[in-house]
């Protein structure tokens, strides 16, 4: 008798554990006991079976002058700025070396289409890909896409070649396992498995990060391996990790990276379309003073002239709330739907203008990397890392300043930048610069292009509630 109640009271505890404190019947009991089951696999060894012939390891060499950075982190300045022999050392040509790396990457299709990362393969003079079973291709760069770190090589077509299938990374859920294969530190064919920690991280390496977090360990030789979900498919080609952390590594979603892996394999390059604005998410403050309410979208701070926006009828303090049909609520949300949408054809895109919605039709142009980098830099040295607007007397009202308040509204301040070290807030009202009123963007940018580079630029601020202030940079 004691035995049959000690059974029971077994039972019972059993059916408690799994029905979180309720009472369950026995084939709710084999219900729950199958659910959790199926939360940790009992082991990865099909699945890594099945993926690791269609992983390869990449090896580089890129030639390099005076050694390049490893060089000099080993062999360079080892006297903290003092080296007697610096002097002897460069005088005379500089000295080249040969430089080898590491990486991975994985089989797209039988015709010998690789997909790796740009940093991988970048500025190398020789491409050596070794497959699962030891065979060895020279590697040829079909094309690269260096603002999301992706590229697509060829070797030959082989019946060695394992293709990897691609999954769906905007279905793949946060806490869902996954599995990383490569060569970290050139131990090639490693298989480590986590969970994905988060989804649309993004960490400054590139206009369109939009990375898959994992604890998947993932080091130096993973980059360009596949991230794969349980039934084997390529979610993620792993990219980037963190320096000083442990558990934190990053990969580029498949479902971004699928249409650049096209383009680079019909084109050899990516075209992306270009709007010709600048923009910023927005604050509170801005939803507020917009009269927005719930609505949500991302506001033109600036419009370039002869550009796209500026011949389809878009303003500056317009707000942005879709391209087509995708509604666009962050710069980053704006920015990659602009990128991903057809040049040479008219897109609708809708704004508020005044509270009032309307459709404008934009015709789209190619964006141009380097001529945007030479506009950005011109910027940057123009404004400080600063984003300025014209005060209107409405908006002066709204932030608190007189009707006939005249000056320059910061909007937006980058991080790091001069401005934002030196204190300049965003909600700032510029008055003065080196002691010269200016009230309009022109003024301001005649005012400081007569300021030599390296030379004190003194800015005279109004702020509300705490008065006038004056902020000095160098230029």
């Amino acid at each position: 008798m004691k035995t049959i109640k000690h059974f029971t009271r077994i039972i019972i505890i059993v059916m408690i554990t799994l029905g979180l404190g309720g009472f369950v019947g026995p084939q709710s009991a084999i219900a729950a006991w199958g659910d959790s089951a199926n939360l940790i696999p009992g082991n990865f060894t099909h699945l890594a079976a099945e993926a690791r012939p269609g992983v390869v390891n990449i090896r580089t060499v890129k030639t390099v002058k005076d050694g390049g950075r490893v060089f000099q982190h080993f062999f360079g300045q080892p006297f903290r700025g003092q080296d007697p022999f610096r002097d002897f050392f460069r005088e005379g040509p500089a000295r080249q070396f040969k430089q080898h790396s590491l990486g991975s990457g994985f089989v797209l299709d039988r015709q010998g289409y690789i997909v790796t990362n740009n940093h991988v393969i970048k500025d190398a003079d020789q491409i050596k890909v070794k497959l699962a079973n030891e065979k060895e291709f020279d590697a040829e760069v079909v094309g690269r896409d260096p603002n999301t770190d992706l590229a697509l090589i060829k070797i030959s077509a082989s019946e060695d070649l394992t293709p990897l299938q691609l999954g769906n990374s905007d279905k793949l859920a946060v806490g869902s396992w996954v599995v990383a294969i490569g060569s970290p530190f050139g131990l090639e064919q490693t298989v480590t498995a986590g969970i994905v920690s988060a989804k649309g991280r993004i960490i400054g390496s590139g206009p369109y990060d939009d990375f898959i977090q994992t604890d998947a360990s993932i080091n130096p030789g993973n980059s360009g391996g596949p991230l794969l979900n349980m039934k084997g498919e390529v979610v993620g080609i792993n990219t980037a990790i963190v320096a000083s952390g442990q558990g934190i590594g990053f990969a580029i979603p498949v479902d971004l990276a699928r249409g650049i892996i096209e383009q680079l394999k019909n084109n050899g390059e990516v075209t992306r379309g270009w709007l010709g604005v600048a923009i910023q998410d927005l604050t509170p403050e801005l939803t507020d003073y917009y009269g927005l309410k719930n609505q949500k979208g991302v506001l033109v701070t600036q419009i370039y002239e002869d550009d796209p926006a500026d011949k389809g009828g878009i303003r500056p303090h317009d707000i942005i709330v879709a391209v087509g049909d995708q509604k666009v609520t962050t710069t980053r949300e704006l920015s990659s739907a602009i990128a991903a949408s057809r040049i040479g054809k008219k897109t609708a895109i809708t704004i508020l203008r005044n509270g009032t919605e309307k459709i404008v039709h934009v015709k789209l142009k190619k964006r141009d990397d380097t001529t945007l980098q030479a506009r950005d830099d011109r910027e940057t040295t123009s404004n400080l890392g600063i984003t300025l607007s014209e005060l209107t007397p409405e908006m002066a009202t709204r932030l608190g300043f007189s009707e006939d308040e005249q000056g320059l509204l910061v909007t937006q301040v980058k991080n790091s930048s001069k401005a934002d070290k030196a204190g300049i807030r965003q909600g700032d009202l510029i008055k003065e610069v080196n002691h010269k009123k200016v009230t309009t963007l022109e003024t301001y940018a005649k005012q400081l292009n007569k300021i030599q580079r390296g030379d004190p630029v003194s800015f005279l601020i109004k702020r509300t509630k705490a008065g006038f202030a004056v902020v000095t940079l160098t230029k």
